[in-house]
């Protein structure tokens, strides 16, 4: 019987590919790699074409940073007197008026120290007016040594030639002659001692006499000083940093309290050196804070470039010879003046971060540097000239009321 062979064919088995078939695949795998390789350079072409684009429609006209933070005054509250604190009238935090009392300070030496001014301005017009009296009595005591002397000098003519004639003995003519001569010294005398008297007030009236000026310059002086005891605010602001405690002996010029206007920010934007080339004094800013998020924008603009970069106003400043200085990308400090309606809606705090770009557009000016002085308003605060005001109205009262009958419709008008 024969075997039937062991190798049978299924025909359900794959056929062994073919060299021809790998042939006809190759091309199209090439095909395919070749379309890949194409999209690829096209993305990165597409992509350089964008980016230019980009940066020449967009990031060529401004510049950006987020080394950017709010800056702004910070005016320390400092005792102009030494004296101890009694009362505290505000606290960290609190909004305060121009004007307003903030501490109150112990005002029992000021105040004897201005009733002792006080007696002293008094005493010094009263002295005016004596001095005044006394040249005017000397002035008729000058007349009558006058009429003395012509009534003694003409009794002496008239007996002198009477000698001759035997009219008059000599002891008569003697003693007329004394006489004349005592009536001479006492005219003499009253005359010397008239403009002593007039040495002290001519030229002056009550308002310019040296020691009435002098009386009234310490008056003024003990009133402010009393004045002083009540510390205010020369700005509206907010209260930062109090330091201050009830009971505390200060001294003059000792930072006490903080106030910050924090409706008067701005930012000081630390742009690189290599985006400051087309900057311009002028151009607007747009400036946004992580404490609002996108949401809220500050506009503004660049008010001024700093006179020099960080790091040359630092303590130790980078110098080539003392072997610190390293080439680094340098910063330069830019000021963004912010405007008020946002700040006032949204207010800001010292020491937030921002982020401050700059708009490029306009490029062509050439003011790099900021204004002149006398361009922009300065800074002034006129809480204390009230203060010199009513201590002149004090003390032209005192002198008003010691004056008497001295001062005349004219002289009470009229400025001293």
């Amino acid at each position: 019987m024969a075997h039937k062979s062991e190798h049978t064919t299924d025909p359900a088995a794959p056929e062994h590919p073919t060299h021809d078939d790998d042939q006809s695949e190759a091309p199209v795998s090439r095909k395919k790699r070749n379309v890949i390789l194409l999209i690829i350079a096209l993305v990165f072409v597409l992509a350089g074409i964008g980016w230019y684009l980009l940066d020449a429609l967009v990031l060529s006209t401004r510049v950006i940073t987020d080394d950017a933070y709010v800056q702004g005054d910070q005016v320390n509250i400092s005792a102009q007197i030494n004296a101890t604190v009694t009362a505290i009238n505000v606290e960290d935090t609190e909004p305060v008026k121009r004007g307003q009392v903030l501490l109150e300070l112990d005002d029992s030496d000021t105040t004897n120290a201005l009733d002792q001014a006080a007696g002293q301005l008094a005493q010094a017009v009263r002295r005016y007016r004596q001095q005044l009296a006394q040249a005017i009595q000397l002035d008729a005591a000058t007349v009558t040594a006058r009429t003395r002397l012509e009534r003694a000098r003409d009794e002496y003519q008239r007996r002198r030639p009477l000698l001759a004639q035997r009219a008059a003995s000599k002891e008569e003519v003697d003693s007329a002659r004394r006489q004349y001569d005592a009536a001479q010294a006492q005219f003499e005398q009253a005359q010397a001692q008239a403009r002593a008297a007039h040495a002290l007030i001519d030229g002056n009236d009550l308002w310019h006499d040296p020691g009435v000026m002098q009386a009234r310059g310490a008056y003024r002086n003990a009133w402010l000083a009393q004045d002083r005891t009540r510390v205010v605010s020369p700005v509206e602001g907010h209260v930062a940093s109090r330091q201050v405690q009830l009971g505390q002996s200060v001294q003059a010029g000792q930072p006490l309290l903080t106030v910050v206007p924090l409706h008067e920010l701005w930012v000081d934007a630390n742009f690189k050196e290599t985006q400051l080339g087309r900057v311009r004094i002028g151009q607007a800013a747009t400036v946004t804070t992580d404490f609002y998020g996108d949401d809220v924008v500050y506009h503004g603009h660049v008010a001024g470039l700093s006179a020099g970069t960080g790091s040359a106003f630092s303590l130790l400043p980078a110098q080539n010879a003392t072997g610190n200085w390293i080439k680094v990308v340098q910063r330069v400090p830019v000021r963004i003046t912010l405007d008020g309606d946002t700040l006032d809606t949204h207010p800001l705090r010292i020491g937030l971060s921002t982020y401050t770009r700059i708009e490029l557009e306009d490029g062509s000016g050439e003011q790099v540097l900021a204004c002149p002085p006398g361009v922009r308003k300065p800074q002034r605060t006129e809480v204390f000239d009230a203060r010199q005001r009513q201590a002149d109205t004090a003390a032209m009262a005192i002198i008003r009321d010691n004056a008497g009958d001295l001062l005349d419709a004219s002289s009470n008008s009229a400025t001293p």
